[in-house]
């Protein structure tokens, strides 16, 4: 039986994946950055941004290495559109186009630095889209991945059982899609499998602490908009219970006297010079 390799693509394409993306990058870009300061690039570099959605960080990229040449590809075209048309200002240096990340048009050993985050974890065979990053990436040059795991998502007091939620949100939704909802703690072994050197493991904290709780409620509430009725399609829950569920949260993250926290893991690595 064939193997959908973008089975989220209703919810990527909905008006909630574009709140989602703004969300998620004001909340983690600040802690984000300093990752990719990191690595001592070039100042004419060239990065790519695969699976750029509206080209939230693809434009920080640009904006933050000011020299960079900068590409952004994403599966959808109306993202590809957006991403273009918002940030014209700043082209030809930033470019979006459309893509496939399990085929990628660009030739080999291209870029300096390779990003690809909120992806692995929605699609099957995240090694084959990993190989993909390495083989467009300069031997010497770095992959940098943001890997989601949503048994990685906590919070203080609960009303609800939301540790019983993700679990069989991860099983329920990731296995009816062949999917990995929990492939951030696998991002060292893929690495590693393919050879890679110097990998990294570090773990953006979103939390009610380092992040305004109305940008870290954005997030959850984009979620649940965009995500409640597939996920009441493949799990116990019924829809109300899955949006109650998103509604605790939410709740909680709002609440001045309650804790939450989504560890977020990036993993990164250099290409060898001889593959």
């Amino acid at each position: 039986m064939s193997v959908d390799l973008n089975p989220q693509v209703q919810q990527m394409a909905d008006e909630s994946m574009v709140r989602t993306l703004s969300a998620q990058a004001q909340a983690i870009w600040p802690q984000e950055v300093r990752l990719f300061e990191r690595y001592g690039l070039a100042p004419t570099a060239a990065i790519l941004d695969v699976g750029c959605g509206t080209g939230e960080i693809t434009s920080r990229l640009a904006e933050h290495f000011s020299q960079a040449e900068v590409l952004g590809v994403d599966i959808l075209s109306q993202h590809v559109e957006f991403a273009s048309q918002r940030y014209a200002s700043m082209a030809p240096r930033l470019r979006f186009e459309q893509g496939d990340a399990f085929h990628l048009r660009q030739p080999n050993a291209r870029f300096e630095l390779t990003v690809c985050r909120h992806v692995m974890q929605s699609v099957p065979h995240p090694e084959r889209v990993l190989a993909e990053l390495v083989r467009v990436t300069k031997p010497g040059g770095r992959v940098h991945l943001l890997l989601e795991d949503y048994e990685m998502i906590h919070h203080y007091p609960s009303r609800l059982d939301l540790t019983a939620f993700w679990h069989e949100v991860v099983t329920g939704y990731g296995a009816a899609h062949q999917i990995d909802m929990t492939v951030g703690r696998r991002g060292w072994t893929l690495c590693r499998e393919l050879g890679l050197l110097d990998v990294t493991v570090d773990y953006v904290t979103v939390d009610t602490v380092r992040v305004a709780r109305e940008t870290f409620a954005a997030i959850l509430i984009a979620w649940r908009d965009g995500y409640s009725q597939v996920l009441s399609q493949h799990t116990r829950y019924s829809l109300l219970e899955v949006q109650a569920r998103f509604n605790e949260l939410i709740a909680s993250i709002q609440d001045p006297r309650a804790y939450v926290v989504w560890q977020v893991p990036i993993v990164s690595a250099t290409v060898p010079e001889a593959r």
